[in-house]
């Protein structure tokens, strides 16, 4: 027996999300990343990937698909808190395109800048999701 199921959409806990997280200071597009998470899951045959743990004990898996030198595709398997999805989504989105040197180069405030910001207190999942970054491609350097 087949059975049917309806999808239910539920607008008013997004809006409960989007006003709950502005009240403690994420920007609208850390909230949109959050929401969205266009950048979540693993790519199915990546050429570079890396796991890294917070502090905070978040968790966070870095897949990249790479034309030579240059980031073509950035997807994270996420683990944590809307601070830490919003920082792994807003990184995934702004080094795409991007070679390995220039997206080795990217630091915690840029990030914070091309995200619009997020708490204070959220600062460190910033640098989880760069330092994330950095492991993996410091990583691939070595094995060069």
């Amino acid at each position: 027996m087949e059975e049917e199921y309806d999808l239910v959409i539920d607008f008013e806990g997004t809006k409960r999300y989007e006003k709950t997280l502005s009240a403690l200071g994420y920007s609208d597009k850390a909230i949109r990343y959050f929401i969205d998470k266009p950048f979540m899951g693993r790519l199915p045959d990546p050429d570079l990937t890396c796991e890294y743990s917070g502090d905070c004990g978040d968790q966070l898996i870095l897949d990249l698909k790479l034309d030579q030198d240059r980031i073509v595709d950035a997807r994270f398997e996420v683990d944590g808190c809307p601070g830490s999805i919003s920082s792994a989504m807003a990184l995934a989105d702004m080094i795409r395109g991007m070679s390995l040197e220039e997206a080795r180069k990217l630091e915690v405030e840029g990030l914070q800048l091309y995200v619009e910001g997020l708490p204070e207190t959220k600062v460190h999942c910033l640098r989880l999701a760069v330092s994330t970054l950095h492991e993996l491609i410091d990583a691939t350097k070595k094995a060069e």
